[in-house]
């Protein structure tokens, strides 16, 4: 009989400290997309739920920072408004730090949809 390989449902499963610090460190604004691409190619993290699920969601943000920097940074209130989605993302970062399966708006489901999480 063959075992259906499915994926894991969020919330469920062991985080350990090291899932944490993995997933805190992909959310790190400026550098934490570099952090979480490790953290899916390398062989222990890249298996582990939590922290494949941070990884990507962190990327995908990521990815809309910097487009959105470059599109609105000329003007002073894109400027603040990127800045102030800067700051969202130490609060996720404080929020998978502390185990927490976060859910952004659009992000989350864009990354489900593609099979990714």
């Amino acid at each position: 009989m063959a075992e259906e390989n499915v994926a894991p449902v969020e919330g469920t499963g062991e985080v350990t400290q090291d899932d944490k610090l993995w997933a805190l460190l992909s959310w790190l604004p400026w550098v934490g997309w570099i952090l979480a691409i490790i953290a899916l190619l390398i062989e222990p993290q890249k298996t582990r739920p939590f922290i494949r699920y941070n990884a990507v969601q962190a990327l995908a943000v990521n990815i809309i920072l910097a487009v959105l920097s470059a599109i609105l940074s000329p003007t002073c209130v894109g400027s603040i408004l990127v800045f102030i989605l800067w700051l969202a993302t130490i609060y996720w970062c404080v929020k998978s730090y502390q185990g927490e399966w976060l859910t952004i708006p659009f992000v989350t489901d864009f990354c489900k949809k593609q099979g990714w999480i």
